[in-house]
């Protein structure tokens, strides 16, 4: 295989054969990337994270952050790795020319994002927090915050910080008691404590830059009344230098996390001795709008998370099945044979490819929605784009990060033993993916946002358009008779899908307030399900056509002969592996998803209903 991090053909098959993204060049907006331009960067972005990144992830694991006198440390060479990420225009890909960036699509952005997170999560959280830091001070920013913290974000002399979760306040925020008080001179007194804080204390650069939701001594309780700060670490002076004079930000603790030993999760103190000064960050009371401005391109980037991880694990699990050789072949008991040999060991490879392509092209769909929507001039349109960002996106975030973590364990289970063994990378990487369900809302939180405000944009059009759009490819597979029962169940299971808002109203028409709450997270892993398949027919066409062609050129008319070339070419054995993979995720997993939606139909409320008592 020519990388163990990701299937660099799906990659460069997914964009431009099956979404075609290369056509984005042939707008004036993104006119400086035509196909060739975007080859390039994706073999750069696979370079770095295969020769920079990974090696510092397996490193950094066994090194992990070191916490002492309420200073950070950071792994050896996560500075040096931090300052090359951000002199290579990483750190602004998709930010304009005139900060530092190279106007690059959110598709194409994203493709690198999945190498580098499927290759380092602990160190991409640092300019992932820091970049949508300086992206809220960019928009909502003075110039004189513009000019004293995001331009030395934006290129990569100070980081930043998200300061949301509180010990009282995880994800519900409007709990949160961190207090801010009105100065003379316009700034702000901050005091309180917060939890969880990627990078809250480091030395990967000389000054942090915390973004902190606070509430104003007298403002009114819940999110309504909350405001957003910019607390340095130091104190800035005007011209942009540092003053010397520390801010009083104090870090207690990191945290000892299951995985991501590298990236430190700190306990924050602020304003211990009252002399911890913020500056408001656009105006009081909405802070919470500004903070989930950046909403869909943070799950964005979690999805990607997961979807990396899955690439990444299957990759090594593929690639041990096809060296380990154990036990004999079914059919001839005297041959001893690689794993890959052994029918369950197969079913769990496909079930982990067949997910990784599907949810590959899904975050691939999903960002270039994104690009058409930022560069669409009729407002209409825009809107269209739009509301089909925010009704896919939860089910981005909650599915791949949730299907990352399970194929991460399925590439344990091809590994046996040894998968539980360090020796081995895939028993880190399903610690470390573990955080996506819970970074960036839970995978509950996703699911209720799907349910209760996605599915019902425009009292349901939007999601009933949606699945009514999937016919297309439906259409155009039909006449082919080799894919009449996979059509079939893809349909049948679409249809099913489509009537449990109809159930979720009714439930809650009869009182039955608990029901959608119980089912929400069914809910999307049935949809998620769905749109994988959906995306694996997609793909099944085009490589059907372009297998096809194939077999027309060497002569192959039978199956026999069209065996043969499959082994022998390279090409065609890429397209039938798409071809595979849309078959077994409908016939293996989608009668499954049927069993998921039959569940959502039952009015059951029995983990609602029971007595705490009845627990144990």
């Amino acid at each position: 295989m020519s990388s163990m991090l990701i299937d660099e053909k799906d990659v460069r098959f997914t964009l431009f054969d099956v979404l075609q993204v290369q056509d984005l060049s042939k707008t004036e907006y993104f006119s400086a990337f035509p196909r060739d331009v975007m080859e390039m960067i994706i073999t750069e972005a696979l370079k770095f994270a295969e020769n920079v990144l990974f090696p510092l992830n397996l490193a950094g694991d066994k090194e992990g952050a070191k916490f002492k006198d309420g200073r950070v440390y950071s792994v050896p060479g996560t500075k040096e790795a931090y300052k090359a990420y951000a002199e290579a225009g990483w750190l602004t890909a998709r930010e304009s020319e005139d900060l530092g960036g190279q106007g690059m699509p959110h598709s194409l952005n994203i493709v690198a994002e999945e190498m580098f997170l499927a290759a380092n999560f602990s160190f991409t959280t640092t300019p992932h927090v820091t970049h949508d830091g300086a992206k809220l001070i960019e928009l909502f920013g003075t110039e004189e915050q513009k000019s004293l913290y995001m331009q030395k974000m934006y290129a990569g002399e100070w980081i930043g910080t998200m300061v949301l979760t509180e010990p009282g306040a995880g994800s519900d925020l409007g709990g949160i008691q961190t207090k801010a008080v009105r100065r003379e001179d316009g700034t702000y007194s901050i005091t309180g404590s917060k939890i969880f804080i990627t990078n809250g204390e480091t030395d990967v650069t000389e000054n942090i830059v915390h973004l902190i939701l606070a509430r104003i001594v007298g403002d009114l309780p819940g999110t309504r009344g909350l405001s957003i700060f910019i607390v340095p670490k130091i104190r800035v002076n005007p011209d942009g230098s540092l003053s010397g004079v520390a801010n009083d930000v104090t870090c207690t603790r990191i945290e000892e996390k299951l995985g991501l030993h590298a990236s430190p999760t700190c306990q924050m103190n602020f304003g211990e001795n009252n002399n911890c000064i913020g500056y408001l960050l656009g105006k009081e009371r909405e802070g919470i709008n500004i903070m989930f401005r950046l909403i869909n391109p943070s799950r964005l980037g979690v999805g990607a998370w997961g979807t990396g991880t899955a690439s990444i694990a299957y990759r090594h699990a593929l690639q041990y099945a096809k060296d380990r050789v154990q036990g004999a072949h079914i059919e001839d008991a005297k041959k001893k044979v690689p794993i890959i040999q052994h029918p369950d060991v197969r079913r769990m490879l496909m079930t982990m490819k067949s997910h990784v392509e599907g949810m590959r092209c899904f975050q691939y769909y999903l960002a270039y929605v994104m690009d058409r929507a930022h560069i669409a001039t009729d407002k209409e349109e825009k809107d269209q784009y739009n509301k089909l960002v925010d009704l896919l996106m939860p089910v981005l975030k909650g599915y791949c990060s949730e299907k990352g973590f399970e194929i991460a364990n399925q590439a344990i289970q091809i590994y046996g033993g040894y998968g539980l063994s360090k020796e081995y990378p895939v028993e880190q990487l399903m610690r470390d993916v573990r955080t996506g369900c819970i970074v960036e809302g839970t995978t509950a939180v996703q699911g209720m946002d799907l349910a209760f405000r996605k599915v019902t944009m425009e009292k349901g059009k939007v999601f009933a358009d949606f699945l009514a759009g999937m016919d297309e490819i439906v259409n155009k597979m039909e006449a082919d008779a080799l894919w009449q029962d996979y059509l079939r169940q893809f349909q049948e299971t679409k249809a099913s899908l489509a009537v449990v808002p109809a159930i979720f109203g009714e439930q809650l028409g009869k009182g039955n307030k608990s029901f959608p709450y119980l089912k929400a997270n069914l809910f999307l892993d049935a949809f998620g399900d769905l749109l994988v398949a959906w995306f694996l027919l997609q793909s099944a066409f085009v490589a059907g056509e372009k297998l096809a062609a194939i077999y027309q050129e060497k002569g192959a008319a039978d199956d026999q002969s069209r065996e043969a070339v499959i082994d022998a070419n390279a090409e065609a054995a890429f397209f039938s592996g798409k071809i595979m993979s849309a078959k077994h995720f409908i016939g293996t997993i989608l009668p499954i998803t049927m069993g998921k939606i039959s569940s959502l139909k039952w009015n059951d409320s029995s983990a609602w209903t029971m007595r705490d008592s009845s627990f144990g």
